[in-house]
C-alpha cells in the first residue's frame, strides 16, 4: 500500500528546535533521525529512501551502532530530509531559499570602485558576436587538426594532475563545446569518428575535474555524456575507461554495490572489444579490488589483485595502449595494491607498497602524492607509528597545497581526525601547528573526529 504523500519539508518547529539544532551542530544522527520519526512522521524506512541509504544502515545510525561522517552522505541527508545547510557545516543546498530572496537590511548604496577589469570586459565582443564569428570562419578540419586537439588534452591532464581541474575546466569546457559544434557538420566518417573520439575524452575530463570538487550530479552526467559519445562510434574500451571512472566516485559517495556493478559493466565492455591491451585490463581489476575492498569482501580483493598483477605481467612494449591509460604504470599499480588492502584494514601488507610507489612517483604529480602520502600516513597511524605518520602527512601538505582538489582536502580532514585520540603528543601538535600554518580552513572547518571515519581508494581515472 503506498504511503501517504507528504511534504518533503521539515516542520518549521522541528528545524528551530534547540534540541533538533543541537544534534545537528554535533553531527548525532541517531538523534536526528528519531526526532525526524517523532515530530515529522517520517519513518527509518522513508528515511532511507530519501537519503539513498539501506534501511539496515539507517537502524545502525538510530540504535548508535554506527555514525555518519562522509561528506557526501552528510549532503545526501541534508537534501534528503531538507536540513538547511548551515546545520549540518554545509554550504547553502540548492534547493534552500536563494540568497537574493532572502531580506537583509537596507543600508546606504555604495558607490562601486572601478575595477581594472572593467575597460577589459567592455572591449571583448559578446557571446553572441562570437557565435556570428565562429559561423563565418573557415572550418577546414584535417587529421592535422585532430592531432592538436588529442595534444590539447594530454595538456589538460598534466596540467590537472599538477594543479588541480578548478582553474581548467572553463577551458575544457569550451573546447568540448567547440568540437560538438564541428560533429554538427557533415564530415568524412575519419574525421567525424576521430571527433566523436575526441568529444568523449574532453567530456570525461570535464567529469573528472567535478568528481575531484566532489561535485558528483555534476560529474555523473558529463560522465554519462561521454559514455554516449564513445557508445556513437563503438568505442567499447574508452566506454570501460569511463564506467570505471564512475565505479571509483561510487566509492567515494559510499555506494560499494554501484561500485561494482559499473566496474563489472567495464570489465565486460572491454572484454567484447577487439584488441583491449593487458593494461586496460589490469586498470579495470584494480577498481574491480577497490570496489570489493569497500564492501569488506577480503576475498574477492584480493583474487581482483592478483588478477590485475597478472594482466600487468602481460603487459609488452608493443600493445597499441590507449592514450588515457598510460598512466597506469608501475608505481600505479603498487599504490592501488597497497590503497585495495590498506581498505580492508590490512595495513602491514599496505605499508610497505605505498611507500615503494611514493619514493617512486613522479614530483610533478602533486595530487598523486598528496593522496598516497596521506594513505601512507593512515597506514603507518593504524600500525601504531604515530611519529612516523604525522612525518608523512607533514610531507604531505606541500603538494596539498600546490593542488585546488577538494578530494585531498577531503583525505586530509580524514587524517586529521584519526589523530584526535593523539592531540597532545609532540608529534601531532607539530603536524597540526604545520596543518594550520598553511591550510587553517582544513582545520576549523573539519568534521567531528570518529575512530569510525571510513577510508577512499584515491586514484587517477
Amino acid at each position: 500500500m503506498p504511503e501517504p504523500s507528504r511534504s518533503k519539508e521539515l516542520p518549521v518547529s522541528l528545524l528551530t528546535d534547540p534540541v533538533m539544532i543541537e544534534a545537528c551542530q554535533a553531527g548525532d544522527f541517531g538523534r536526528i533521525f528519531q526526532l525526524v520519526k517523532a515530530r515529522a512522521g517520517i519513518y527509518p524506512s522513508m528515511i532511507a529512501r530519501r537519503c539513498d541509504l539501506t534501511p539496515s544502515r539507517v537502524g545502525e545510525v538510530i540504535a548508535g551502532r554506527r555514525q555518519l561522517l562522509h561528506m557526501d552522505v552528510i549532503e545526501r541527508i541534508s537534501d534528503g530530509l531538507r536540513i538547511p545547510g548551515h546545520m549540518l557545516g554545509l554550504a547553502r543546498r540548492s534547493w534552500e531559499t536563494p540568497p537574493s530572496l532572502t531580506v537583509t537590511p537596507r543600508e546606504p548604496a555604495e558607490v562601486p570602485a572601478p575595477s581594472a577589469v572593467e575597460p577589459l570586459a567592455v572591449g571583448l565582443p559578446g557571446a553572441d558576436v562570437d557565435s556570428i564569428l565562429a559561423l563565418a570562419a573557415e572550418r577546414d578540419l584535417s587529421a592535422s587538426t585532430l592531432d592538436a586537439l588529442h595534444s590539447s588534452i594530454a595538456d589538460y591532464w598534466r596540467r590537472d594532475d599538477e594543479h588541480g581541474g578548478e582553474t581548467l575546466r572553463p577551458a575544457v569546457v569550451g573546447q568540448l563545446r567547440y568540437v560538438v559544434d564541428l560533429l554538427k557538420e557533415q564530415r568524412p566518417a575519419p574525421l567525424r569518428d576521430g571527433l566523436h573520439s575526441i568529444a568523449a575524452e574532453l567530456a570525461r575530463l570535464t567529469g573528472w575535474t567535478y568528481f575531484d570538487a566532489r561535485q558528483y550530479n555534476q560529474a555523473r552526467a558529463y560522465f554519462t555524456e561521454s559514455l554516449g559519445l564513445a557508445k556513437a562510434i563503438d568505442d567499447r574500451q574508452f566506454m570501460a575507461n569511463v564506467l570505471a571512472c564512475m565505479s571509483l566516485q561510487a566509492t567515494y559517495q559510499d555506494k560499494p554495490g554501484d561500485a561494482l556493478a559499473l566496474v563489472t559493466a567495464a570489465q565486460d565492455q572491454a572484454r567484447s572489444a577487439v584488441g583491449t591491451t593487458p593494461r586496460v585490463l589490469a586498470m579495470l581489476a584494480m577498481r574491480e579490488a577497490f570496489a570489493h575492498a569497500t564492501l569488506g569482501n577480503q576475498g574477492a580483493t584480493h583474487t581482483a589483485i592478483s588478477e590485475a598483477h597478472t594482466h600487468f605481467g602481460r603487459i609488452s612494449s608493443g600493445d597499441p595502449d590507449p592514450a588515457w591509460v598510460a598512466y597506469f604504470d608501475e608505481p600505479k599499480l603498487i599504490v592501488d595494491t597497497g590503497i585495495a588492502h590498506g581498505r580492508l584494514g590490512e595495513a602491514a601488507l599496505a605499508e610497505p607498497l605505498i611507500a615503494d610507489a611514493l619514493r617512486r612517483e613522479h614530483a610533478s604529480n602533486h595530487r598523486g602524492r598528496a593522496f598516497h602520502a596521506f594513505w601512507l600516513a593512515r597506514t603507518q597511524l593504524q600500525r601504531g607509528k604515530l611519529d612516523e605518520a604525522c612525518h608523512t602527512a607533514m610531507d604531505a601538505l606541500a603538494p596539498a597545497v600546490a593542488v585546488s582538489s577538494q578530494r585531498v582536502a577531503g583525505h586530509l580532514r580524514e587524517f586529521y581526525e584519526q589523530l584526535e585520540p593523539f592531540r597532545r603528543e609532540p608529534a601531532a601538535v607539530a603536524f597540526e601547528s604545520r596543518l594550520r600554518e598553511v591550510l587553517p580552513r582544513q582545520v576549523s572547518g573539519s568534521p567531528r573526529p570518529s575512530a569510525h571515519t571510513a577510508v577512499r581508494p584515491g586514484s587517477h581515472c
